[in-house]
């Protein structure tokens, strides 16, 4: 094992002037002006050169190489899994069953170190410079997971290589650990865990249908290949475990392409294959035609998404255009035709994969969004010959194919013929706006919004509400066409939707659609959260999917989100936004004049120190039921809980489990624990040799056996409970009572004197506080019932939380609204429409794949799995309208 020095964090060097050189004054430019960036320095620096962004997208990104550097494993035929994990606390982990990351000493500059440090902090440091280790790889650049480290707190990799386990840590990208020796371990591969640094990154919670998507797509695109995608985040309320996907498909490309049709009408049962290498280049294609109007086109390039295409989707476009026109002359199918189909008609209902390995290839930035190799030629040659011959021998699957797409060449006629007469009517040339428009005066569209109004008299209330200045109101009259089962034509025709292609400006369809003309800047679904609302948000958001994805795509689309509680009590009132602030605000009022006594010693909190010990509780107890689903016992898990945190915020360590006196604690705990729940045995503390750390286990009435480790102890979720747990610990000592402070006669009275002043005002009768008798004669019975109300005693803390929420909903009125309908114009504005106060969701296009699947089985013509997904969904339902 490497004995090197752990170097410190690189900084960024200033390369000092010649003494003889005399420094340029009044800010000049000289050589002591030139700076050095050293290391990954350059990484931190500017990460965007790098990853795309600091934003959604460049977080994302680091999940990706990581995962790359897997799939090229399994590339090279060395790696069958990969797991991927979100951890509570938005950290990652990704291992896979590969080779390993070499760990043998490097020597770099004259200084030795272990070539996995090598490949961690240095740029351009990697195995894939040449064809003798990776034949094909995404990564050719050797700054991908170097980068990853540079831009995260924490950074720690576990190698399992040569039968030993290794480890190292990391931060910044500067190792803060040597490289340990652990185990013998008959196992291979490599585990990453990362969390970004915070610092770095304007978002740092992951979304996990980005990640699923990516993950699915490289399941698709690597035969057999095992992907697993665990979110500890949330769970499955069914089974209480953490939401989890796997995906492995034997079929490859052709199974990827049933995946996105499934639900759909194909024009062919089996999609069309075709796969071949040709000039150093494998080539995989796959297609199938369904009834639907839209295109869904995929392209990869060893395994990277090239979400701009290039050279092979262009050499593919050209190629199907050219065949479809040729088998149709050959088949006699264009005597109605006056001109050959156009690529717009041909590509009308295809589903296309396109899956291209190369050595070396060449794209477009670090985030290799297009594809710039020349093999257009060679996937064109590759296309006329295999998809030439498939038509020629399947006439009956190219005749459907062409008929659709003659179909679809006479529906464009039409629909030209359509938008030329609706313009000339003046409904889409921006010339007329709809009438029901109440339109804004602003005309700089980036501070412009538009709100798509349910219903008339939501719309009339928008109206009346809204700031003329800068935000139009379109009302919406009924449920739009359902654009998923119609064609283009019959699309235009519908008043509503001509409306809101009129009121957008930007048009519609692949000839005349101009995002940058777009009128608005945001564009606001504002719908009752109903059945009806839900609907007519749904068919919103298929047209905007269907047919102005790019709006999508450039952020434009906005969902808004008015408050879920209005809490009130005589003139008093709130708007709350959710569920974690209904409890903050339900803490803040019930603790006013309460006294929490707790302990042996009755020590008692009260005012601000009890809503703060409120607030810690509720964390403490949210993370105590994402732990508890590990252990399924509470008595075992706050045992846990006591014996494993430290002081202050410090959770667990590893050094607590390398030694088994704390967990010979744990053991006697459990073993006192075995009569009163049942537990069937608790085990002696076991040494795991790899890890070199131990772990303690027992099996429960079920037959389960739940484990006591390092591993638990090290998960984000028990990272956060020992943390939490360190700050209320004292305050968590039974017994507990809850009492209240009697009140001063100056609060009594000025009590009395606002519920005299609500009485008055509900009686339109002005209250002066100076009048004699005012507060005696104001009804006394009204007040608050705390003043002498009896102490409460309560065993657990839990009890306790549960009591002070329900204390705090006393005395007010609780709303839960469901519709627009329910609030008036100022109402409207104050919570839902104004810019400094309220709350936009807004719609992001993350899992193309995935949205096509949801869009095409609650909007499409297949009833019977729309009824599955029913069926399988109901109960998960939420805010269900009944």
């Amino acid at each position: 094992m490497a004995t090197t020095a752990v170097p410190t964090d690189t900084a960024l060097l200033d390369l000092q002037p010649d003494t003889a050189s005399p420094k340029k004054e009044g800010g000049g430019y000289s050589a002591e002006n030139i700076t050095v960036l050293e290391g990954l320095a350059a990484v931190r620096l500017r990460p965007a050169m790098y990853i795309g962004s600091t934003g959604e997208q460049g977080l994302h990104h680091l999940v990706y190489e990581v995962v790359d550097n897997s799939v090229d494993e399994a590339l090279g035929g060395h790696a069958t899994r990969i797991d991927v994990t979100i951890h509570v606390d938005n950290s990652i982990t990704v291992v896979d069953d590969g080779r390993g990351i070499p760990v043998d000493d490097k020597i770099i500059n004259g200084e030795k170190m272990p070539a996995v440090q090598v490949v961690l902090t240095m740029l351009h440091a990697g195995g894939k410079f040449d064809a003798s280790n990776y034949k094909v790889s995404g990564g050719l650049h050797g700054v991908g997971v170097s980068c990853v480290n540079a831009l995260s707190e924490e950074f720690d990799v576990e190698i399992w290589r040569d039968e030993f386990a290794w480890e190292q840590d990391y931060s910044k990208g500067a190792p803060i650990s040597l490289l340990r020796k652990m185990g013998p371990s008959k196992r291979k591969g490599t585990k990453v865990h990362f969390l970004p640094d915070k610092s770095i990154f304007t978002v740092t919670e992951f979304n996990y249908d980005t990640l699923a998507q990516r993950l699915r797509e490289l399941a698709f695109l690597n035969k057999g290949l095992e992907i697993h995608l665990t979110d500890e985040r949330t769970t499955d309320p069914k089974t209480g475990d953490s939401k989890h996907q796997e995906f492995k498909y034997a079929g490859g490309i052709a199974e990827f392409i049933k995946h996105i049709n499934k639900g759909k009408a194909v024009l062919h049962e089996k999609p069309i294959y075709m796969e071949a290498e040709r000039d150093n280049v494998a080539m995989e294609i796959a297609l199938q035609y369904n009834d639907a109007y839209s295109e869904t086109v995929f392209t990869f390039a060893n395994n990277i998404n090239t979400v701009d295409g290039g050279t092979h989707l262009s050499g593919f476009k050209t190629a199907l255009t050219r065949t479809i026109n040729a088998a149709g002359q050959s088949l006699g199918l264009f005597k109605d035709v006056k001109e050959n189909l156009s690529g717009d008609d041909v590509r009308e209902g295809l589903v296309v994969v396109i899956s291209v390995k190369l050595s070396q290839p060449q794209f477009e930035g670090q985030t290799k969004g297009k594809l710039n190799s020349d093999i257009a030629g060679t996937v064109q040659a590759f296309v006329n010959e295999r998809l030439g011959g498939f038509l020629e021998q399947n006439p009956q699957v190219a005749k459907k194919i062409i008929n659709k797409a003659i179909d679809a060449a006479r529906a464009r006629e039409a629909a030209r013929k359509a938008r030329d007469l609706t313009r000339r009517k003046g409904a889409l040339d921006g010339g007329g706006l709809p009438g029901k428009l109440a339109d804004c005066s602003e005309r700089q569209p980036d501070r412009c919004e538009l709100y798509l109004v349910e219903g008339e008299s939501a719309g009339g209330t928008a109206k009346q509400g809204r700031d003329r200045r800068f935000q139009a109101i379109l009302p919406l009259k009924g449920k739009i066409l359902n654009v998923e089962k119609a064609r283009y034509d019959k699309m235009l025709g519908h008043e509503e939707i001509r409306a809101m292609i009129t009121a957008l400006g930007c048009g519609i369809g692949k000839d005349d659609f101009d995002a940058t003309k777009l009128r608005y800047g945001k564009l606001i679904l504002m719908t009752d959260a109903d059945v009806d609302g839900s609907h007519i948000r749904t068919l919103l958001l298929t047209f905007f999917f269907r047919h102005m994805t790019e709006l999508i795509k450039r952020g434009h689309v906005y969902i808004a989100q008015p408050p879920l509680f209005r809490i009130k009590k005589g003139k008093f009132e709130q708007y709350i936004k959710d569920e974690r602030e209904y409890v903050d605000v339900m803490v803040k009022r019930a603790s006013d004049g309460m006294i929490l006594t707790y302990g042996p010693n009755k020590t008692q909190l009260q005012g601000a120190e009890l809503t703060t010990f409120m607030g810690q509780l509720n964390d403490y107890l949210s993370y105590i039921d994402k732990v508890g689903k590990r252990l399924r016992n509470d008595e075992a898990l706050l045992a846990f809980t006591e014996i494993f945190s430290h002081e202050g915020k410090d959770p667990a360590h590893r050094t607590d489990f390398q030694s088994p006196e704390k967990l010979a604690v744990m053991q006697t705990r459990l073993e006192a624990l075995v009569k009163e729940y049942q537990f069937r045995a608790v085990g002696e503390p076991v040494y795991d040799e790899e890890h070199q750390t131990w772990s303690v286990s027992f099996t429960d009435s079920q037959g389960a056996v739940r484990k006591i480790d390092w591993a638990l102890a090290n998960a984000a979720e028990s990272r956060q409970l020992l943390g939490k747990y360190a700050q209320v610990k004292d305050q968590l000592q039974a017994p507990f009572t809850i009492s209240y402070a009697p009140k001063t006669a100056a609060a009594v009275s000025q009590e009395a004197l606002d519920e005299a002043e609500e009485v008055a005002s509900e009686e339109g009768v002005a209250v002066d506080a100076q009048a004699p008798g005012t507060v005696a004669e104001a009804k006394p019975a009204k007040r608050s019932s705390k003043i002498n109300q009896d102490p409460v005693e309560k065993k657990t803390p839990r009890e306790v939380f549960d009591y002070v929420i329900e204390q705090g909903r006393k005395e007010y009125q609780v709303q839960r609204y469901k519709g627009l309908g329910e609030m008036t114009a100022p109402q409207l504005w104050d919570t839902t429409m104004d810019p400094e106060r309220r709350t936009l969701m807004q719609v992001k296009l993350e899992d193309i794949a995935a949205c096509e699947e949801i869009f095409t089985t609650l909007m499409g013509e297949d009833v019977e799995s729309r009824r599955k997904f029913i069926e399988e969904n109901a109960l998960d339902v939420k805010n269900l309208d009944i």
